[in-house]
């Protein structure tokens, strides 16, 4: 792109061009050539714009966060309805998409992109906190309504819930699970919470 020439929405851009490299070529293939090539832009764009590659990712990734409050949203909304293992099980499914594993990765590969969201979430590892939180919100409301047992440890079954199905979903090349191996392992858990 010629110098001079305004980008509009570059901030969105930039995040787009690094989620398709991730997705396509993994967290080590991640640097600011990588995406400022894939968004056909000067690589000056980028520091322009944040302070260093490490703050373009940690923005890159609340971006990102941010996209799941909806998720959790519908989540705590369907307390009450439907079966909490169906819940659960469309929940995880649609958090543990490839560009969620993606950022896993990301974070758990750079120590210096860790260090700048510690800033934000000093504990855990970014979304998968985040869902942990979700989760608990959820099986909270559900066992104020008696859905699960009254002596149900939310607080750990939540990360439980999380580690578990991360597991399935961990390979970031492999073929992602189907919904029954997802509802499999979510019935395994909530079992003894479960009425």
């Amino acid at each position: 792109m010629p110098t001079g020439v305004a980008i509009r929405g570059v901030r969105d851009q930039l995040f787009d061009a690094a989620e398709r490299v991730l997705l396509r070529d993994g967290p080590s293939a991640l640097t600011s050539r990588a995406v400022t090539t894939e968004a056909g832009c000067a690589k000056g764009v980028l520091h322009r714009h944040f302070a260093d590659f490490d703050a373009f990712l940690a923005e890159l990734v609340l971006d990102r966060i941010a996209r799941f409050d909806g998720h959790a949203a519908a989540l705590r909304g369907a307390a009450g309805t439907g079966a909490v293992t169906d819940n659960l099980t469309r929940t995880l499914t649609d958090l543990f998409g490839p560009v969620a594993v993606a950022i896993v990765s990301l974070v758990t590969s750079r120590d210096g992109l860790r260090a700048r969201l510690r800033a934000a979430r000093p504990t855990g590892v970014p979304v998968l906190s985040d869902a942990a939180t979700a989760l608990t919100s959820y099986l909270t409301a559900e066992r104020e309504l008696g859905r699960i047992t009254a002596d149900a440890d939310v607080d750990t079954l939540a990360p439980t819930l999380i580690g578990a199905v991360h597991m399935l979903f961990a390979d970031r090349l492999g073929t992602p699970p189907d919904s029954g191996a997802v509802r499999r392992v979510v019935a395994a858990v909530v079992a003894g919470a479960e009425r």
